[in-house]
């Protein structure tokens, strides 16, 4: 694989035989002058990279009928809800009574169906955040949100307070079916954003790539205990620890999500479906806004079809076709490294960056022999740290507090346009000098970032852009 000689050329010789901080020093004396003027914050995020988009499909060593079931997969994974399934275009039923979205595929896009937050700077498909054009969709008379605009990423909003000062920590539905030519009678109206705004009290999250997530879900837990203990003196060294977030009821590790709450790709496509779009399932069975004349279904509304006797796709619900196709989707395929992005990744090795947003991992026995005991290379741990006071959301997530967050895995961040939690930054840069404020476990690595010259910052820059 692309990694293979690099991880055994560059980390084994280059850190083992000479140390991290002699990769800097002599890639500075090949860049020619040291520490040139301006530095690290001189240098460019060179974008979104263009080209076809590197990740979108199964996983290649599939069986025959393993990818034809993602490819129907996909296809539900496309579906458009409205209220009741009437609408031409608009066939699911269940959408409401508050949502974000209308569909998966509205949100995961970029830059490929499963992706994340689409935009207008994509090389790939420029589009505006389509949650502004879904506002008065038939007929809704939502007020689009301040924080939600053409140019920028697709979101949706937490509150970090309830009203009665105790912690709420749940999202609250940008919109509602009230006005929608489905939903004749729900007066439901939207939450008080603009206030909420004013008191601080609002959060964000954009959503996160699905692609490679059942190689993800197949690593042991014993396999990430492993890797988070390793290098436990360089860790220490810069100040950095870690921990995971775990099932409150089975005790395993959970890693799916901004800070790693969701135990499986199952449950995260469950709490997805009900939370972002309003459709009741199986696995999240009762509406989140149940009010008095804007519930118009019987629940679950998206079940396993027992009168129906198609192909397992017909039959299975919603719900477990989004989790086979996320499950099935092939990790994202890095571009051709450049002699700079060569140079850059000894550089976020020799930084400290692969001490948390660690290069390989390994699989455990699957079901599927073509996920069974595979090397991937998913840039992260898995693992939440603390982000420190500039990162922190005020919110609780099982063992995840206020500034802790699950280990972004960067592979496909080329392509990405949107950075961090919240879609806060649209430059690598930014994100990176983000990693430090007070209580960060990354401050010490940012530090040694900040000290690079400006070539080093470029070809790390490169590299991430590579991935």
């Amino acid at each position: 694989m692309k990694y293979a000689k690099l991880l055994a050329a560059i980390i084994c010789f280059v850190l083992l035989a000479y140390g991290p901080e002699a990769v800097v020093a002599q890639q500075g004396r090949r860049s020619g002058s040291g520490h040139s003027s301006g530095g690290a914050s001189a240098a460019v995020d060179p974008g979104p990279r263009g080209g076809s988009a590197g990740a979108g499909g199964p996983i290649s060593k599939l069986d025959a009928n393993s990818k034809a079931y993602f490819q129907q997969a996909l296809g539900v994974f496309l579906h458009v809800d409205s209220v009741s399934g009437t609408i031409p275009g608009e066939d699911d039923a269940g959408l409401g009574p508050t949502f974000n979205g209308n569909s998966c595929a509205m949100c995961h896009s970029q830059p490929a169906f499963g992706g994340s937050s689409p935009g207008l700077h994509s090389p790939q498909s420029p589009v505006p955040n389509p949650q502004v054009a879904l506002a008065n969709l038939d007929g809704a008379t939502n007020t689009v949100p301040p924080f939600i605009t053409p140019d920028g990423p697709v979101r949706e909003a937490r509150f970090i307070q309830n009203a009665n000062g105790s912690l709420d920590g749940g999202v609250h539905g940008l919109f509602t079916i009230a006005g929608r030519t489905d939903a004749q009678g729900c007066t439901l109206a939207q939450p008080n954003f603009a206030q909420q705004i004013a008191a601080n009290n609002v959060i964000y999250r954009i959503p996160t790539p699905l692609f490679g997530l059942g190689l993800i879900e197949s690593v042991p837990d014993a396999v990430l205990l492993a890797n988070l203990a390793a290098n436990a003196q360089a860790k220490a060294a810069l100040g950095i620890s870690g921990g995971f977030n775990s099932s409150g009821n089975d005790g395993t590790i959970t890693r799916f999500g901004w800070k790693a709450q969701n135990k499986s790709v199952l449950i995260f496509a469950a709490e997805a479906y009900n939370v972002e779009v309003g459709v009741t399932n199986e696995g999240f069975p009762n509406k989140r806004t149940g009010v008095a004349g804007c519930v118009f279904n019987g629940t679950p509304e998206d079940a396993t079809n027992t009168t129906d006797t198609g192909t397992a796709v017909e039959t299975s619900s919603d719900v477990v076709n989004f989790g086979l196709f996320m499950r099935l989707s092939a990790p994202p395929t890095p571009a051709n490294f450049s002699a700079s992005a060569q140079n850059g990744w000894q550089v976020f090795n020799s930084l400290g960056c692969a001490l948390c947003h660690s290069p390989t991992l390994t699989t455990g026995p699957s079901d599927f022999p073509a996920m069974s005991n595979v090397t991937i290379h998913p840039f992260s741990d898995f693992a939440i740290h603390h982000m420190g006071s500039g990162l922190s959301d005020g919110v609780n997530q099982g063992a995840a507090g206020p500034d802790q967050f699950r280990t972004a895995p960067l592979w496909g961040v080329g392509q990405r346009l949107y950075f961090l939690h919240d879609g806060r930054a649209a430059d690598l840069l930014e994100a990176i000098q983000a990693h430090s404020s007070p209580g960060s476990e990354a401050n010490a690595v940012i530090n040694r970032f900040n000290s690079l010259s400006q070539s080093q910052a470029q070809d790390l820059l490169n590299f991430l852009r590579s991935l």
